[in-house]
């Protein structure tokens, strides 16, 4: 049961000085938490993966060197000050631990090796060996995801699918980044065949009101998940993710159009998490509140 592949998740976890937190595992699923403590931890805390896992990790405001402590395979790491927002980099395989004597925000990142190596085959490079332990280093891209995703953590939304679509992102910066890969041929993705686009599209449209893994599109479609999510964007121009939204917006479009329905329940039927989530989403992808573009139509 330890490897069982979970669905993507988001947390937000709070330490203090009465903490008992030694060890954290991390299961066979993507997941981002923001961890912020009140004080002085007790001990240090170290950190594993069941499957081979890079940590990346975003402190939410600057660490002093005196009041942090990090070691990689039992050994300490010096560190100066870590900027808010630069990135440590560091390959679970390692077990990396932490100690803090104040209180700091950090937000975590455990990205699997298997979807960082079927992005590296998908993109034409061979399989990265080894990741170099990354302290302090400024990314303005893993600063950006971070910064973008806070709002979310500990929520419903983002789904399933925009997590997965996530993890493929941070793997490929990460990747490309971090891992000096060697591209071994100028690849090409194209796009679905045409029974794949009719599958796929047959899935996403019987699951709107619930959710549906990128993993399993993909085998839908007898192929990587990778592979699948840039054959996707090929063939329909936008993300799965996105394409999802879309429909899922049509469907409230006509449930607003044709019924009585208040916008909870429309925002139930259509598969968001809760109202607000649904008018946020609606005036991205239409432009208007959904409460006006009803009464436009009434």
């Amino acid at each position: 049961m330890g490897d069982e592949l979970l669905e993507p998740w988001t947390n937000v976890m709070c330490l203090d000085h009465t903490a008992t937190l030694r060890s954290h595992r991390y299961a066979n699923r993507f997941s981002v938490v923001r961890v912020e403590t009140t004080g002085r931890l007790p001990d240090a805390v170290r950190k594993s993966s069941c499957v081979p896992a890079i940590l990346v990790s975003i402190p939410l405001e600057p660490i002093a060197a005196p009041n942090y402590r990090l070691w990689v395979e039992g050994k300490h790491v010096p560190t100066a000050v870590i900027p808010a927002f630069h990135a440590n980099v560091i390959d679970l395989a390692a077990e990396p631990a932490s100690w803090a004597e104040r209180g700091f925000r950090v937000t975590h990142f455990h990205v699997r090796r298997t979807a960082i190596d079927e992005v590296a085959a998908e993109l034409g490079f061979e399989r990265v060996g080894e990741f170099p332990v990354v302290v302090a280093k400024e990314d303005v891209v893993l600063a950006q995801i971070t910064r973008s995703i806070l709002p979310s953590l500990g929520r419903k939304e983002p789904g399933p699918l925009a997590l997965d679509h996530l993890e493929l992102l941070i793997a490929a910066h990460v990747m490309q980044r971090y891992g000096a890969p060697r591209r071994k041929s100028d690849k090409r993705v194209g796009g679905l065949a045409p029974w794949q686009r009719r599958r796929v599209t047959e899935l996403i449209r019987a699951r709107l009101e619930g959710g549906v893994r990128l993993v399993e599109l993909a085998e839908a479609c007898e192929l990587s998940v990778s592979r699948f999510a840039h054959a996707f964007k090929a063939s329909f121009g936008v993300s799965a993710h996105r394409w999802l939204l879309e429909r899922r917006i049509e469907r409230a479009q006509d449930l607003l159009a044709h019924s009585i329905a208040s916008l909870a329940d429309v925002a139930s039927q259509c598969g968001f998490a809760d109202q607000a989530a649904f008018s946020r989403t609606f005036r991205r992808i239409v432009g208007v509140s959904p409460g006006r573009w009803r009464r436009a139509r009434s």
